[in-house]
């Protein structure tokens, strides 16, 4: 498997904090069958700064460590970016980095608590750019779950989603399980990844997730997000199908 998004850097974020948690977190990944890594440092959102090269630097830091320590999993580059009115420029200037530095894929972080005016507009300017704009997590965005027409017009007009593991899985609770499985049956989220920052609350989840994934929709669904990491790493196209908005009937039974 192939998790998309992880803090397992060390000392760089709210991630892991120091190598051991780092070579912790990689034998959990192991464990699970998950081989490669796109690690996936916070960046611009508040309290953190990650450049580009710092990353590459981590990264190959800690592929030394793994490969010394004999861990079975291939760490490659990528950044996590809170959504900033400067995002073009800092593309243009190479101060962003795309997931596996040249797939041509940028994640995209809303805050947690509403979405900003200008996003429809930034994340045309990001295709208008010759990137891919792929949102994290919007099942935990706020905003997003009162009025997810607006996700719907995002992905109609051209942008990726990823959801976490964990929220397929249940573990941030019932409300945005509910609204995970709404997007996914709507065709509006893309990719699951973990968004692992530790071996013990915010842990990888994967294989569960692609479990629960397989016992509600069935195999071929497991497969889809499967192949869309392996599309990505490799800077190839992704599947999607055509997105319909998620039913405000049900949406509403949520609270």
């Amino acid at each position: 498997m192939i998790d998309i998004h992880c803090h397992i850097l060390p000392g760089v974020d709210d991630g892991a904090q120091n190598a051991e948690d780092s070579l912790n977190m990689a034998k959990a990944a192991a464990d699970e069958g998950i081989e490669t890594i796109i690690a996936t440092p916070h960046h611009q959102n508040g309290t953190y700064i990650n450049t580009s090269k710092e990353i590459r630097d981590g990264v190959r830091y800690l592929n030394d460590l793994l490969q010394a320590s004999e861990i079975p999993v291939t760490i490659l580059p990528g950044q996590e970016t809170r959504i900033n009115g400067d995002m073009i420029e800092q593309l243009e200037q190479g101060q962003l980095l795309p997931l596996n530095e040249t797939s041509g894929y940028i994640f995209v972080e809303l805050p947690h608590d509403h979405v900003p005016r200008y996003t429809s507009q930034l994340l045309f300017d990001i295709q208008v750019s010759g990137y891919q704009a792929i949102i994290v997590h919007p099942e935990r965005n706020r905003e997003l779950m009162q009025n997810p027409d607006q996700l719907y017009k995002f992905v109609k007009d051209g942008a990726l989603t990823q959801v976490t593991a964990a929220s397929v899985c249940g573990k941030f609770g019932k409300k945005i399980q509910k609204f995970t499985s709404q997007l996914i049956e709507s065709n509006l989220t893309h990719f699951i990844a973990s968004d692992a920052h530790n071996t013990t609350n915010r842990g990888f989840h994967l294989r569960e997730a692609y479990d629960v994934i397989e016992e509600e929709y069935g195999i071929d669904w497991t497969y889809f997000f499967m192949e869309n990491t392996e599309y990505l790493k490799e800077g190839q196209t992704v599947a999607k199908d055509i997105p319909v908005r998620v039913k405000r009937r049900k949406f509403l039974g949520l609270f």
